[in-house]
């Protein structure tokens, strides 16, 4: 015991002003370890390490306990060198740990201490009698002097020290992902959205200035109900100003999508700082109101794509008077809109999509899905003013008839996505207006269009033999004789909805299967048809998905 005692004092270390007395006992077979903080002064500085990597006999062992494992002097430890694999650091505290009130430790205690969060816990047995170790090494009573001792236990961690600190900036400089060079890790950025970029920016210097790349920062994406957008696009804006003050000229695209906390505030700063923005979605966003459009509209004039679709309170682009005042200096110019989805907008009227169409003539997607309030004679004025509508959405409009219909067919050669669904005014008049003048419509959605007839059908199929898709579900005047002119014209259909066609049987789906070979989706829910006609449409057209509701087919 006494050689081992030796070969321990000799690792000895000062801390601070004071030194630690190591005392060593035998319990069984076990080796307790005291620490025990003594008040005599030495004169020099010491150094902050007390390392031990051998046993009493001299050889290495692998730790025992891992590092942050609690070490208490009542709990035997068998081998002590399992312990001193690891550097133990140990410093002097005077003042008291978060925990240490709950451990009835005394203000005054003078501690040893880890310079990790981890606690510093007092023996289990403040009586323990152990020799000790004086400064000189000889074996002296702990008793003696327990006024100027306070019995501790340390945890053990690994040195965070200079060599410590040394092989993790080591480590870190080479990381496999650091060996990368710029554009690399730029091009990598380029695929995080804007959250993820900016906690990429927080992991080092080098990484802050990557993700802080110009080029990275044309798009911002931002979601959630709970977010605080107004605050992100300040901070965010101010960020990219830096290099050219006020303006962003690198921000694109913004999309703010089901933020409920974006207000104009959030809009009048993208509008005030962003004057190259081109494309702008803020759906869902139902506290913006007109003027924050208005604010976008004319300080960004490239904006070619605006979703305002759930904006409940944007009623047009120009609808009041006092909007159409703040629009007047841009007399004689347009706007260069080409994408405007306005869906869920219950308070557009006709007299606002008017100013949309007479202000926006570039128009070629729009989409006014559950805008309620619309009649025929708003579409009249889109045809007159927007001739380059590609595709037009009226879903849902309920005032829309066969007269906003023949409007529509004025767009002619353009029109090539059309759809009515449940526009319950519409019939085969409409319907044959557009089939008309408007030969290269390829989509064509009217379900629920009850007045839809086979004859209405049949003049669709003889005028538009382009058509690849098309939606005449819950339309009960549909039938067979309906489908079979489809077939025999449009044999390059992919996709055909008959959904509770209750007027449909196998007749109609043979005639369509064994003409068009290319169909990709077959919907026949809640039809009577027969487990055979739909082995008969499986056959000759292999690619399809049939949708079903017939418990028979599988």
């Amino acid at each position: 015991m006494t050689t081992a005692m030796d070969q321990l004092s000799q690792h000895i270390r000062l801390f601070s002003s004071h030194f630690v007395v190591c005392v060593i006992t035998r319990e069984s077979d076990n080796m307790l370890l005291s620490l025990r903080m003594s008040s005599e002064p030495r004169a020099r500085r010491p150094t902050e390490t007390l390392v031990w990597n051998r046993d009493l006999r001299g050889r290495r062992h692998r730790p025992a306990v891992r590092p942050g494992s609690r070490i208490h002097v009542t709990d035997g430890m068998a081998h002590i060198c399992h312990l001193c694999r690891h550097p133990l650091i140990v410093s002097e505290n005077q003042t008291l740990l978060p925990d240490q009130e709950h451990l009835g430790l005394e203000t005054g205690t003078r501690t040893l201490s880890t310079p990790s969060p981890g606690l510093i816990l007092p023996s289990k047995s403040s009586s323990l009698s152990s020799p000790a170790l004086s400064s000189n090494g000889n074996e002296t009573n702990s008793s003696s002097s327990s006024s100027a001792h306070t019995e501790t236990v340390a945890v053990i961690h690994p040195q965070p020290g200079v060599h410590s600190r040394s092989r993790q900036s080591k480590s870190h400089h080479y990381a496999p992902i650091n060996l990368l060079p710029d554009h690399a890790l730029l091009q990598i950025f380029s695929h995080l959205p804007t959250n993820q970029l900016c906690r990429c920016a927080r992991v080092c210097r080098r990484w802050y200035n990557l993700a802080w790349d110009p080029r990275l920062w044309s798009t911002i994406r931002l979601t959630g109900e709970l977010l605080h957008a107004d605050r992100a696009i300040r901070v965010l804006t101010h960020r990219l100003c830096q290099d050219t003050p006020n303006v962003c000229l690198t921000l694109e695209t913004v999309v703010v999508n089901g933020c409920k906390r974006l207000t104009d505030r959030g809009l009048h700063i993208l509008a005030q700082c962003c004057p190259e923005l081109r494309r702008l979605e803020v759906a869902g966003c139902y506290n913006i109101s007109n003027d924050a459009v208005f604010e976008v509209v004319s300080r960004c004039p490239n904006l070619e794509h605006l979703d305002l679709s759930g904006c409940s309170k944007v009623t047009c682009i120009s609808l009041t008077q006092e909007a159409s005042l703040q629009l007047s200096p841009m007399h004689g110019q347009q706007i260069s809109i080409h994408f405007l989805d306005m869906t869920d907008c219950f308070s557009l009227e006709d007299e606002g999509l008017r100013t949309i169409a007479s202000h926006c003539p570039r128009l070629t997607h729009l989409y006014l899905r559950r805008c309620s309030r619309l009649t025929d004679e708003a579409l009249r004025h889109l045809a007159l003013h927007c001739p380059s509508i590609r595709e037009l959405s009226l879903s849902d409009c309920r005032l829309v008839g066969d007269f906003g219909l023949r409007e529509v067919a004025r767009l002619e050669g353009c029109l090539r996505y059309l759809s009515v669904a449940h526009c319950t005014r519409i019939t085969d008049v409409g319907v044959r207006y557009v089939a008309r003048y408007c030969p290269r419509l390829r989509y064509l959605n009217a379900r629920g269009c009850e007045g839809l007839t086979d004859h209405g059908l049949g003049h669709l199929a003889r005028s538009c033999p382009k058509l690849k898709s098309l939606d005449v579900g819950k339309c009960p005047l549909v039938s067979d004789s309906g489908l079979e002119q489809l077939a025999m014209y449009c044999q390059g259909l992919r996709r055909v909805s008959l959904r509770a066609c209750e007027s449909v049987t196998g007749r109609g789906l043979k005639a369509l299967a064994a003409n068009c070979c290319e169909l990709q989706l077959l919907n026949v829910q809640d039809c009577e048809v027969s487990p055979e006609a739909l082995r008969f449409v499986r056959r000759h057209c292999r690619r399809c998905i049939i949708e079903h509701t017939n418990p028979a087919f599988y």
